[in-house]
């Protein structure tokens, strides 16, 4: 079939499977360096206990039918080893069908543990990796050229991820309609990056501008993705520029690059295609099952889309093959973080001796400057950021954090930057605080050194030993 494939994409496929691969990897080590705290036999939320209450059916994982940490860091490192292989063009050296299954490989054990990573795994990224990795299975290698119809459904998710977050705010948050939301945003966002300060300062009238713009990339460009070239890859082009100012702001992870990655896909590359046979019948015919597939399942993602009750980053299928998509729909006018202190006082007291924890990313010391991380990502500072909201949110997790602080636990305590009790004594008692921060102004920074400023909120959790937290847990 002529129609089956464009050869003049084959630059783009190239491009575009290179860069998921390296997303693949950099996943799997976010998994692979982890996972033993967060998720291991003794981590704060065990697989061993989700598994023994939620069907395979409801989470199919390889960690369904056995479990040991050994195993969960042998399928994340090997993980890592297949998307390095990938990185390097692995899958061009193969015949096209065991390319294919190369590609399922990791997509097959990341699903495994996004599926058993409970609230650590909770974000719209995850899936967002898993549609793209299973629809990228099936671009093809050296053997053929690129397949038309899976080009089209990585717009399509490309439109749902962009149109889906438009839709969001407009619906979401007034300020996003008054253009105000930025005014807040860089210093409210879950991890603020090493720029976030600067953007936080910039004159208001530029942050009308960044949001009205915001708006035409996200509900008005996206339709021109399915436009005749070269206006579909001017699209694909200004939401990558889009993309990576937002890459400058802040740290979200891999969602905008995996976003920059889905539009490399778009881009139709002025170069000389490569002369490859036609495609196989076989291929043909497996192309369009898994089309026909995909375009059955975004029926509930399109209805979610367009209903006034929107929901963002929402998974229809146990296999995240279509899912639907957003950030923002409001933003947090107020900065709070939960701030975590220790004390090895027999008794504690307001003047006892306490220490804080600093972690990674999360605000903590007023002088200590954000650091970009993205697109690794940090998953215990993240949901620090949703402690702050609420401690509803810390539910499930926040006593076994408490209660591996006061054991000094070795997994745990690798996930901070630093602790103020280093190995063998641990504290005797933990507690935590809630402070209000607010980025400094230029005075304030030039006078103090500081890019925080921090007030005492409230107690979040009272001194607590060991003993009292085994007792609630």
């Amino acid at each position: 079939m002529n129609w089956f494939t464009a050869a003049d994409y084959w630059l783009s496929r190239l491009v575009f499977q290179r860069a998921l691969a390296a997303l693949y990897l950099v996943g799997f080590l976010t998994a692979a360096l982890q996972f033993r705290a967060l998720l291991g036999e003794r981590g704060m939320l065990p697989i061993p206990r989700f598994v023994a209450r939620i069907p395979f059916a409801r989470a199919p994982s390889l960690f369904q039918l056995h479990y040991s940490d050994r195993f969960f860091a042998g399928c994340a490192w090997a993980g890592c080893a297949v998307s390095a292989a990938l990185l390097a063009g692995a899958d061009s050296l193969l015949p096209l069908w065991a390319g294919i299954l190369l590609w399922l490989v990791p997509w097959a054990l990341y699903l495994s543990v996004v599926n058993v990573g409970q609230t650590w795994y909770a974000f719209g990224w995850e899936s967002l990796l898993l549609e793209t990795g299973f629809l990228a299975a099936f671009l093809g290698n050296d053997e053929v050229a690129p397949p038309v119809v899976v080009l089209f459904l990585l717009r399509w998710i490309l439109f749902r991820v962009e149109f889906g977050a438009g839709l969001i705010k407009m619906r979401g948050d007034a300020c996003w309609r008054k253009l105000t939301c930025l005014d807040y945003h860089h210093e409210t966002q879950p991890m603020p990056g090493p720029l976030s300060w600067f953007f936080h300062h910039l004159p208001k009238p530029l942050h009308r501008v960044e949001v009205a713009a915001n708006h035409v990339t996200q509900l008005v460009v996206p339709v021109l993705l399915f436009t005749p070239q070269p206006i579909a890859s001017a699209a694909a082009a200004l939401m990558i520029v889009t993309q990576l100012w937002l890459v400058l702001s802040g740290n979200f992870s891999w969602l905008n690059w995996i976003t920059i990655v889905l539009a490399l896909s778009a881009l139709r590359i002025p170069t000389s295609a490569p002369s490859v046979p036609p495609a196989p019948l076989w291929y043909e015919v497996l192309v369009l099952a898994v089309a026909a597939l995909l375009v059955f399942l975004s029926y509930h993602p399109v209805v979610n889309m367009i209903s006034r009750r929107q929901v963002m980053n929402r998974s229809f299928d146990p296999l995240h093959l279509v899912n639907t998509y957003g950030a923002f729909g409001s933003v947090s006018r107020i900065r709070y973080e939960v701030v975590v202190e220790g004390t090895l006082d027999a008794v504690p007291r307001e003047d006892s001796d306490w220490r804080e924890y600093e972690f990674r990313g999360k605000p903590g010391d007023t002088r200590h400057w954000p650091r970009q991380f993205a697109p690794y990502h940090l998953r215990l500072d993240w949901l620090m950021w949703f402690a702050a909201l609420s401690p509803g949110y810390a539910g499930d997790w926040f006593g076994p954090l408490v209660e591996r602080l006061l054991e000094n636990d070795r997994d745990t305590l690798r996930l901070l930057r630093r602790s103020p009790f280093p190995p063998p004594t641990p504290p005797r008692y933990v507690r935590a605080r809630l402070f209000r921060y607010r980025f400094t102004s230029w005075r304030e920074l030039r006078e103090s050194g500081a890019c925080w400023e921090r007030t005492y909120v409230r107690e979040y959790l009272p001194p607590t030993r060991l003993a009292a937290v085994a007792r609630r847990s």
